[in-house]
């Protein structure tokens, strides 16, 4: 027979034994267990995890710092945003203060360059129609701003909802997605196109020629070429509309157009203001090659919003001309 174990150490075997147990060592009942192999087994794949977990905690430590430059640009530009809103408003209700006030007595009844415009309007721009000789002639440097703004507008929008043609996948999934927006097979819409679509460009060219010699003018005529070009690409979609009208085709008829209303209109500034003769003909009141510059600056407007309201469109339509 064994000796009995002293008190010590029973309780310090029996210690070792609880301990065995709740590790997961050794059970009571069965025996050791097989603890070793799978330790080293799920060693590695306990490496992969914590390596998984840096990672993650790196990337959200770079995201945070990523997020901190974003908001503190935000924060800056909301800031900026409404200083200069604020300046803005202080300046226009500062210029408006010195208007004379409603209702006074001495207030002129009409003004002055209303008067200019109509009794002199016909002789200094050779216009029948006095809107356009305004738009065109007297305020031909803001109708210059506007056009401008219709350019810059469409370019800031095709940078915003660009596609990147570089890579050959992209341009594989744009082709597919292109497709998308490609009409069905609607005969009578393209039946009733095939007519009116000739009939709305001729008319919108007729407004735009007859525009300093009748109402109309380069931004109502424009629109209706627009909406021509619209309702082309609606009824046979853009596969055949890019046969004509291309995001290269746009860019060259604005850029034309822009800089020959820039180049055309800086002569004429130039001239007027150092009281020099332009040697540019008015031609006949009412005969259609006449006041001046006024036609072809219409001509220019025209195009100018005809390919906007299409470039809009395209753009809104599927992301791309």
């Amino acid at each position: 027979m064994s000796k009995p174990l002293p008190k010590e150490d029973y309780n310090k075997r029996l210690w070792n034994r609880a301990m065995n147990w709740i590790l997961g060592k050794k059970d009571p009942y069965l025996g050791n267990m097989e603890t070793i192999e799978k330790e080293t087994e799920e060693q590695p794949n306990l490496h992969h995890l914590y390596r998984e977990e840096e990672m993650e905690i790196i990337e959200h430590v770079q995201d945070t710092k990523h997020n901190k430059v974003y908001r503190s640009f935000f924060y800056i530009y909301r800031v900026g945003a409404v200083v200069c809103c604020i300046t803005l408003i202080a300046l226009l209700l500062y210029t408006v203060s010195f208007l004379p006030p409603v209702g006074d007595k001495n207030n002129p009844a009409h003004n002055e360059v209303v008067d200019k415009y109509i009794e002199d309007g016909l002789q200094d721009t050779g216009a029948v129609n006095f809107v356009t000789g305004m738009i065109l002639d007297y305020r031909a440097f803001d109708t210059f701003g506007e056009s401008n703004v219709l350019f810059i507008a469409t370019c800031t929008v095709l940078i915003l909802m660009r596609n990147d043609k570089r890579k050959k996948n992209e341009e594989d999934n744009l082709l597919v997605h292109d497709k998308q927006y490609e009409p069905k097979s609607d005969s009578i819409l393209q039946k009733i196109t095939f007519f009116l679509f000739p009939i709305i460009v001729i008319f919108g060219i007729y407004v735009i020629l007859n525009g300093h010699i009748s109402p109309g003018g380069g931004f109502s005529g424009g629109a209706i070429i627009g909406a021509a070009l619209i309702l082309y690409t609606n009824a046979y979609g853009f596969e055949k509309t890019e046969r004509f009208f291309t995001e290269k085709t746009y860019k060259w008829i604005s850029f034309s157009a822009l800089a020959f209303y820039c180049l055309a209109k800086s002569y004429s500034f130039y001239t007027g203001a150092h009281h020099l003769e332009s040697g540019i003909p008015l031609g006949t009141p009412g005969a259609i090659i006449s006041s001046g510059l006024i036609l072809p600056l219409n001509i220019c407007v025209g195009m100018v919003v005809a390919c906007t309201m299409y470039a809009f469109y395209a753009l809104f339509k599927k992301g791309g001309l």
